[in-house]
């Protein structure tokens, strides 16, 4: 499986508030009108810096610590992300992010910069940055969370395939 995308690139601690201001958590249900709102606490351009189907949150350390909020994952996902790379992720937003079919890529991000175009090779474990013409190499993952990516979450696998072969 390969993704395409372009980086925008975020810092350390990015959390669950930081994606989605906890003061949007009860007024706004529409995941559309949600995703509008993306990290508008740190950056209230952001959301008009994503190319749908072409852009990859960049990030540090422990992106998408604090609450358990399922909006989070889903607004990235919502907004055209294709991927978020980072250092470390928060464990609940990790699972959160798998079971809706949202990437999450393990790497050093120091030599990824902001707009960098970059492939990911999930089969190969790679991250190319192709903009500075160099290699990363990713965490892999097990290739079943690579099927629950290509099926687009756990509930669309199990409607498709009715039990997960691990």
């Amino acid at each position: 499986m390969k993704l395409i995308g372009q980086a925008l690139k975020l810092g350390d601690n990015i959390n669950t508030d930081f994606i989605i201001s906890g003061r949007y958590k009860f007024a706004i249900t529409d995941m559309k009108e949600l995703a509008k709102h993306i990290m508008e606490d740190i950056d209230p351009g952001f959301a008009a810096k994503i190319k749908p189907g072409k852009s990859m949150i960049v990030a540090g350390n422990n992106f998408g610590m604090g609450s358990s909020r399922e909006q989070a994952p889903l607004v990235i996902k919502e907004a055209g992300i294709v991927a978020v790379l980072a250092k470390s992720f928060a464990r609940i937003f990790y699972r959160n992010a798998f079971n809706i079919g949202l990437a999450l890529i393990e790497t050093d991000t120091d030599k990824i910069g902001e707009n960098d175009l970059l492939e990911i090779d999930l089969d190969k474990g790679i991250v190319r940055n192709t903009s500075k013409n160099i290699d990363l190499i990713l965490k892999p993952f097990p290739k079943f969370m690579q099927e629950l990516l290509k099926e687009g979450g756990i509930i669309n696998y199990y409607r498709k395939h009715g039990e997960l072969k691990v």
